[in-house]
C-alpha cells in the first residue's frame, strides 16, 4: 500500500467483512482520514463527525445532575464518547461496542481517539451487544454491577430506526423495547439517538410511549467532497421526573 491509502484492519463478523482503513484526500490538501467500511457500505468516517458529536452534546445539555453516568451505545471512531467525557460533570462513560474489532483498534491505537479513551478513567470499553442488554433491564449495561442506572443513553448503531444492520434490533425502537431501555435511566434521565434519515413521525411516537417528552433536531453539516451541506437527525427523550 502507497503512503495516501493503507487497510489498516479487516475482518470477518457476523454482520459482514469489517474494514479500517486510512487514506489522504489529495483534493483536501492531503488531509489523512480514517473510515470504517462493513460489507460494502461505509458506517463511519472521521471527515464527518458533527453528528456524532451532537449526539452527546444534545443529550447532555439538558442534564443538570451534579455527576452523571452515562452510557453510549457503539463506540466506532469514538467520537461521541470523548464529546461526552468533554462535558465537566461526567463522572462515567461505558461505551458497549458489538464488534470486538472496534474494541482493538482503540485499545491498540490504531484510530486516531483511542489513546484518548483509553488514557481517561473515567471511561471502559465493553465488548456486548448493546440491544441485548437493553433489553433486560435486570442485568443491564455493565456487567460489574447490575441493574445499575444511568442518567443518559447515546446510541448510534443502525443508520436509523428502520434502517437497521440486523433485523433483531427492530424490537428496540418499538415501545416495550423503549420502556425497557427507559427502565435502567434515573429519573428525568435522557436518552438520544442518532440516525441517518430524516425525522420520522412513527418512531416519535413510539418514544412517547415510554418518554414524557421527545424531539427530532436537524443536525447539517458541510460535506467538503460534494462541497454542499448534508445533515442527519438526533433524537432526544426525556424520561418522566419522579415526585
Amino acid at each position: 500500500m502507497g503512503k495516501d491509502f493503507a487497510i489498516l484492519d479487516c475482518r470477518p463478523t457476523p454482520l459482514g467483512e469489517l474494514m479500517l482503513r486510512r487514506r489522504r484526500i489529495l483534493s483536501l490538501d492531503g488531509l489523512e482520514v480514517f473510515e470504517v467500511k462493513l460489507g460494502e457500505a461505509f458506517l463511519m468516517s472521521s471527515l464527518f463527525h458533527d453528528a456524532e458529536v451532537a449526539l452527546a452534546d444534545l443529550g447532555l445539555s439538558q442534564l443538570d445532575a451534579p455527576a452523571l453516568d452515562v452510557v453510549v451505545g457503539g463506540l466506532g471512531l469514538g467520537y461521541t464518547a470523548v464529546a461526552a467525557l468533554k462535558h465537566p460533570t461526567v463522572q462515567s462513560v461505558l461505551v458497549i461496542e458489538a464488534l470486538d474489532a472496534v474494541v482493538d483498534w482503540h485499545n491498540q491505537g490504531l484510530v486516531p481517539l483511542g489513546a484518548t479513551l483509553t488514557g481517561d478513567a473515567r471511561c471502559r470499553l465493553i465488548h456486548g451487544d448493546f440491544f441485548a442488554m437493553a433489553g433486560a433491564p435486570e442485568q443491564g449495561f455493565d456487567p460489574a454491577q447490575p441493574g445499575r442506572r444511568f442518567h443518559a443513553a447515546l446510541l448510534d448503531i443502525d443508520h436509523s430506526p428502520r434502517n437497521l444492520l440486523h433485523p433483531r434490533h427492530e424490537v428496540f425502537y418499538q415501545p416495550d423495547g423503549l420502556r425497557r431501555l427507559a427502565a435502567q435511566l434515573y429519573p428525568g434521565g435522557v436518552f438520544a439517538l442518532w440516525s441517518d434519515d430524516s425525522p420520522d413521525e412513527e418512531f416519535l411516537q413510539n418514544l412517547a410511549h415510554a418518554f414524557v417528552s421527545s424531539r427530532a433536531h436537524i443536525v447539517t453539516f458541510h460535506n467538503p467532497l460534494l462541497n454542499r451541506d448534508s445533515a442527519s437527525t438526533v433524537y432526544v427523550a426525556h424520561k418522566a421526573t419522579e415526585a
